[in-house]
């Protein structure tokens, strides 16, 4: 469980320090877009007030998607201390938790989640932002996918 923690940790801090440096830091909001790897990357302000794509952020109050992000975290926490695990799978989990709590905290201090990641290519200009913490949940939940063999519970517990 320890990797699970300390990969929850290190996503979190990295989402939170992205966040207040692009944010606070070099004020993106008062300053307008920033490229950074043009045309790819660019540092856009965003607040999204519901989940992917700011679904739901009209008429779904921040407590309910806290509630829901937490209740999901605590679920995926109880999973991985259940199963018996490799160490990426394990890593990928807290990879999703610390990306989660990352966008909790955010919506418990500001009531939206920060986002200021926008990638566009190719002549396409994509409207969408994002943060740090999107990512490792997209990550995470990704590697939870591919790298989790069957189902395995640990020795010991019921219906092992």
């Amino acid at each position: 469980m320890r990797v699970v923690l300390w990969a929850s940790l290190a996503a979190f801090l990295l989402d939170q320090i992205s966040k207040y440096v692009v944010v606070h830091s070099l004020r993106v909001e008062m300053r307008g877009p920033i490229d950074v790897m043009p045309p790819l990357v660019r540092f856009i302000y965003g607040e999204n007030h519901g989940i992917n794509f700011g679904i739901g952020g009209d008429f779904v109050n921040a407590w309910v998607w806290i509630g829901l992000a937490l209740a999901i975290c605590v679920w995926l926490l109880w999973w991985l201390w259940t199963r018996a695990l490799p160490v990426l799978p394990r890593l990928c989990g807290g990879l999703v938790v610390g990306g989660a709590l990352g966008n909790v905290f955010d919506r418990i201090v500001y009531g939206y989640v920060l986002d200021f990641l926008n990638m566009s290519c190719c002549g396409i200009n994509n409207p969408y932002v994002f943060n740090v913490a999107d990512i490792f949940i997209f990550a995470g939940a990704l590697g939870l996918v591919l790298l989790t063999p069957e189902d395995t519970p640990r020795k010991g517990k019921k219906g092992a």
